[in-house]
């Protein structure tokens, strides 16, 4: 009885908080329907409010796949394991440098997104239709630019549809997504490959060293740590590694 009570108290805040938090109060659903001693009472939940949340769901995928977040993030693990230290900085602070790294690349795409279709469509200016098409354009020119041809012809040909390479608006979703990802994945293992020669030079020049004074039993990665991080120090790593990585996009 108790849990009944709880649920239909859970049911009563759905019902006042949403009809609060949505656009549009005249399109609700009848989503809820609990039985009383009086009678029957229901509860609806705003479709916009149901596709706000569906949003929110797959955002972190939207993040993951359509913005720069996935190079930035590979090249620092990569750059983490080139310094031999797996686990510093650690994954946190890893994460939340690549989040405002992209937040830092995408924001002129993000403002032009804003003044030219979330503002009108808030202004009713245009419908959401119109929206969606104009919202969409900027990122989808954004990935087309990241993405290379060959990857935008392999997903082409394996839809089984033709696609003008030189126009992104006739380029599908699907396959710009696809396309720009097989990009970004190729283009981060790229960078992290000329990020990871100057410390294996270091680890080899180290490791030859010890073995000419017959140290086999040290480990050669203690004696070249502090000199990695002593070269990563003196050519100012991290601001040439973010500022490589911020002018690697091409907007």
């Amino acid at each position: 009885m108790k849990n009944l009570n709880y649920l239909k108290f859970i049911l009563l805040l759905l019902g006042i908080i949403s009809p609060c938090l949505s656009f549009a109060k005249d399109l609700s659903l009848n989503a809820f329907a609990v039985t009383e001693g009086n009678g029957t009472q229901t509860y609806s939940i705003n479709i916009q409010l149901l596709a706000i949340m569906t949003v929110l769901t797959i955002l972190p995928a939207i993040v993951l796949m359509m913005t720069s977040f996935t190079r930035i993030i590979i090249v620092l693990s990569i750059l983490r394991q080139a310094l031999g230290m797996p686990q510093t900085p650690s994954n946190q602070i890893i994460i939340g440098l690549s989040l405002f790294m992209t937040f830092f690349i995408m924001s002129p795409i993000l403002s032009q997104v804003y003044s030219e279709a979330v503002s009108p469509y808030m202004e009713e200016k245009i419908t959401q239709q119109e929206a969606l098409q104009k919202g969409s354009a900027p990122i989808k020119k954004f990935m087309y630019d990241q993405t290379r041809t060959e990857d935008l012809i392999l997903f082409a040909e394996l839809s089984g549809k033709q696609i003008q390479s030189d126009n992104p608006d006739d380029i599908p979703f699907s396959i710009m997504i696809s396309s720009f990802v097989a990009s970004e994945l190729k283009t981060a293992f790229q960078i992290g490959f000329i990020i990871f020669i100057p410390f294996l030079i270091i680890d080899l020049v180290v490791a030859s060293v010890l073995m000419s004074m017959g140290m086999m039993m040290l480990s050669p990665v203690i004696i070249s740590l502090p000199f990695k991080i002593m070269l990563f120090v003196l050519v100012d790593g991290w601001n040439l590694i973010l500022g490589t990585l911020a002018a690697s996009f091409s907007i």
